[in-house]
């Protein structure tokens, strides 16, 4: 015993002492609001497919009409047609589900917010009503692509660009865009969550951290690129873009062209040309 005691004494002291790591405080704001903007974008940038109701047109013909309001909307010059188009488009889009509603209703209060401080000089010069005009048809503008993109699913819009003979190359193009860009963002919402989970102690160059989170969404977008040209060349795709069945006409068409043929009629009435 008197042995291993001086065997103990013999010992430096640093290896005598507990180690106890206690390492410093450090906020994680800039991680955490790192998340919170890609969560917002992924939320924007959602495809849920859409949800088409019960007497939506087809796809061709609901691009084609909420392209002929939008055009209507932005020449007219009359203010009656302009909040005639207003409650037609809200009527239209109390009939969307809860949470279609509400991002609808954002998006299009967000433009219309917009685009009144972009014409806040006009008010301060006593031009009230032009800015409460272009106001107005931004929100019925925004609203009604809203309502095709949040009423209509991926594939039949994409079925009917190619039913009004856009290029193949566009709309290969944009589908693979939305979808890459979904999929990347909820790589880096990953990425960035681990960093979190793994951040210990206080970092001063958290900059080159989210340089590491853009560096590996690079390597998973080079990945991702290679698998999907794989298998498109695997499944023998030669650029061509094939219109579904589900693009057929519908009975409910007839409804929504005569519609719009009193839309048309109600413009030329307003706007003085008949």
């Amino acid at each position: 015993m008197a042995r291993d005691r001086e065997e103990a004494r013999e010992l430096p002291e640093w290896l005598l002492t507990d180690e106890r790591y206690e390492p410093a405080a450090d906020r994680d704001s800039f991680i955490r609001k790192s998340m919170e903007a890609v969560a917002g974008v992924l939320a924007r940038l959602r495809l849920d497919g859409g949800r088409p109701w019960a007497l939506s047109p087809s796809a061709p013909v609901k691009l084609a009409l909420g392209l002929l309001a939008i055009i209507l909307g932005s020449c007219a010059t009359n203010f009656a047609f302009t909040l005639l188009l207003l409650a037609v488009t809200l009527v239209r889009m109390a009939l969307l589900p809860q949470k279609a509603l509400s991002r609808c209703l954002k998006t299009s209060a967000g433009a219309a917010i917009l685009s009144a401080l972009l014409m806040l000089p006009a008010i301060l010069l006593g031009q009230a009503s032009s800015a409460l005009l272009i106001g107005t048809k931004v929100f019925v503008s925004v609203s009604i692509a809203m309502i095709v993109a949040l009423s209509t699913p991926l594939s039949e819009l994409t079925g009917a660009l190619r039913a009004f003979h856009v290029p193949n190359v566009f709309i290969l193009t944009v589908e693979l865009a939305l979808k890459s860009i979904y999929d990347l963002g909820q790589t880096a919402l990953e990425v960035l969550g681990s960093l979190k989970m793994r951040s210990v102690g206080r970092n001063h160059e958290k900059g080159s951290a989210l340089g590491g989170v853009g560096g590996v969404v690079l390597l998973k977008a080079q990945q991702a690129a290679k698998t999907t040209s794989d298998a498109m060349r695997c499944r023998g795709f030669e650029g061509d873009y094939i219109v579904p069945d589900t693009l057929a006409f519908r009975p409910a068409d007839a409804l929504w062209a005569a519609g719009a043929i009193l839309l048309v009629v109600a413009f030329l009435v307003l706007e003085g040309v008949l």
